[in-house]
């Protein structure tokens, strides 16, 4: 009879699910499973630290819509990944993480990179964790794994495996491989629901339609339609940016701006939050982003979300994307209501946002101004581009001016905060799209989380352009001491003037510095057309306060 390994029936069960690349680092304890790769034609992409692995499998999660699987060894492999963990579970992204352990056979003898339960250290921040302890049970369990991933509200497993349960030899007759491997579950919501939110839609004077992290990017086209027949503005957190693309005439912007709406003689007096998580990108309980007097309209699939901070009108506890699709079909059927002076209101607030930086962006010398840089970058890129915005200043400025057209195609920060993450977010998300360009903006802090992640772009010809925004600072928390304790009592907060660009050259990358606003944009047409992965270091001037972080500092 065949005989077959733990490490082969990992692989045969993640390409049965449809998986085409892993993202991890070796270990021996995990060679059982590189080595299946290896004789199954699987590709593994190889970083150079864990952290990037487990960050390039959330980015090509989120970019491609689908699972992202990153492979470790055990002990400080695991560990490294407790922030990527962190990310995925707060973010809701669908990524199994597969860790390596010291086997079943060595408990309790002091081994290597052992005498930690990794699986206890993983279940607080993911949705599901469990150690296999039986080979021919891999399968199942990988296959658990994935389902519970991917369906609502998605988020992060880990499967321990220990060396020995990855090396063992079993009869290929005795394993079963489950079937089906992936659910679509998505369920709907309600005839009735939907009625009565259309109901509370036309009665509104000033309706606005908000996207969050929980509304799949398949409804793109249901939420156009839904726009245009009730002729609600959209706004989105980040996640969300580009479902409806930014040059369509009801795209009022991501959250925070809706905070301008008050300067416009109105605020929204409905909201239809389609997957939103009410908290620290609505700026809480403070009623800047949502009016406490507009009724809410609340459609999650994760009914702990609903009332999670203000009393909601109409709750409906059912996938988004659904209900999106629903609301379109049946509000086709009703009148179009005129709504063309609530429109023009957004319209103007957007205007008046763009005007307020106009002064900024006229700056002719040098030092550059952080709106000018992020300005020229997104003048710069494709529509086909997908950006990563990394860095607790440099994202903030990115959201001032970022446009894209297409769901999936901003990826940013969330509630976690990982500054650091973005380079590896780049990896996953150009793996996932070779046929894509991908820019990836981060600060000079962030940047070095990850620096040596160029030679991982270089070694798998992964044409990224990293973009940093250098004012030799960690400048939010610079900015933060200034404000909060005086600008006498700033430490542990400022950077040197390290030569980024020169670091990825010696990683074998395009390189070039820039430190007038005039050479920013052909140097990032350059670096796209090198064909090469690539750092552009920007010298920026580090007085500025994004405006976005003035708004959050309200809290």
């Amino acid at each position: 009879m065949a005989l077959v390994t733990g490490g082969e029936l990992v692989v045969r069960t993640l390409r049965a699910a449809g998986v085409e690349t892993l993202f991890g680092l070796h270990g021996a304890h995990v060679d059982g499973i590189f080595q299946a790769c290896l004789d199954q034609g699987m590709p593994i992409l190889d970083t150079r630290h864990e952290v990037a692995a487990g960050h390039a499998a959330e980015g090509y999660a989120r970019a491609a819509n689908r699972l992202g699987v990153a492979l470790v060894t055990a002990g400080p492999g695991f560990t490294n990944i407790v922030t990527s963990l962190a990310n995925a579970f707060l973010d809701r992204t669908p990524v199994l993480y597969v860790s390596g352990a010291a086997g079943l056979a060595q408990a309790e003898t002091n081994t290597l990179q052992a005498g930690i339960d990794q699986v206890a250290l993983a279940r607080p921040v993911t949705k599901w964790a469990h150690r296999i302890t039986v080979t021919a049970d891999i399968p199942r369990l990988v296959a658990q794994a994935i389902r519970i991933a991917t369906s609502g509200p998605k988020g992060p497993v880990l499967l321990d495996i220990p060396s020995d349960i990855i090396g063992a030899r079993i009869e290929e007759e005795g394993v079963w491989m489950p079937s089906p491997l992936l659910l679509d579950a998505r369920p709907a919501p309600h005839a009735a629901e939907i009625e009565r939110a259309l109901d509370m839609i036309g009665a509104a004077a000033r309706p606005v339609i908000m996207l969050g992290d929980g509304l799949d990017p398949s409804a793109a086209d249901a939420v156009r339609r839904l726009a245009e027949a009730t002729g609600a503005p959209v706004y989105s957190d980040f996640a969300a940016h580009g479902v409806l693309p930014a040059d369509h005439p009801l795209h009022g912007g991501t959250w925070h701006k809706m905070a301008d709406l008050a300067e416009e003689g109105g605020r929204p007096d409905l909201i239809l939050a389609l997957g939103v998580r009410f908290g620290l990108f609505t700026v809480g309980t403070t009623g800047l982003v949502v009016p406490h007097d507009a009724r809410l309209i609340h459609v999650e699939i994760d009914p702990r979300e609903i009332g999670r901070i203000r009393a909601v009108d109409l709750p409906i506890v059912a996938d988004p994307a659904s209900a999106a699709e629903a609301l379109a079909e049946a509000a086709a059927m009703r009148g179009r209501p005129d709504r063309s002076a609530w429109q023009a209101r957004v319209a103007g607030a957007k205007a008046a946002r763009r005007r307020a930086l106009e002064p900024d962006l006229a700056r002719a010398a040098p030092p550059i101004h952080p709106i000018q840089a992020v300005d020229a970058i997104v003048s710069a890129i494709t529509p086909d581009t997908i950006v990563v915005g990394d860095g607790a200043e440099a994202y903030h400025w990115l959201n001032e001016t970022i446009r894209q057209t297409r769901p999936s195609s901003y990826l940013t920060h969330g509630h976690l905060g990982a500054v650091g993450f973005g380079i590896g977010l780049a990896l996953g998300a150009q793996a996932a799209h070779r046929d894509r360009p991908v820019l990836c903006l981060v600060g000079d802090g962030a940047v070095g989380f990850t620096i040596a992640e160029f030679d991982t772009m270089a070694r798998n010809d992964l044409p990224i352009v990293v973009v940093v925004m250098n004012n030799h600072s960690w400048a939010a928390s610079q900015h933060f001491q200034e404000l909060a304790v005086g600008p006498n009592r700033v430490t542990g907060t400022r950077l040197g003037g390290a030569r980024y660009h020169d670091v990825a050259a010696g990683f074998g990358c395009h390189a070039a510095h820039v430190r007038e606003i005039e050479a920013l944009a052909p140097a990032i047409r350059d670096a796209f057309a090198s064909g090469r992965p690539a750092c552009i270091n920007v010298e920026i001037d580090l007085g500025p306060i994004p405006p976005e972080l003035h708004l959050l500092m309200k809290r």
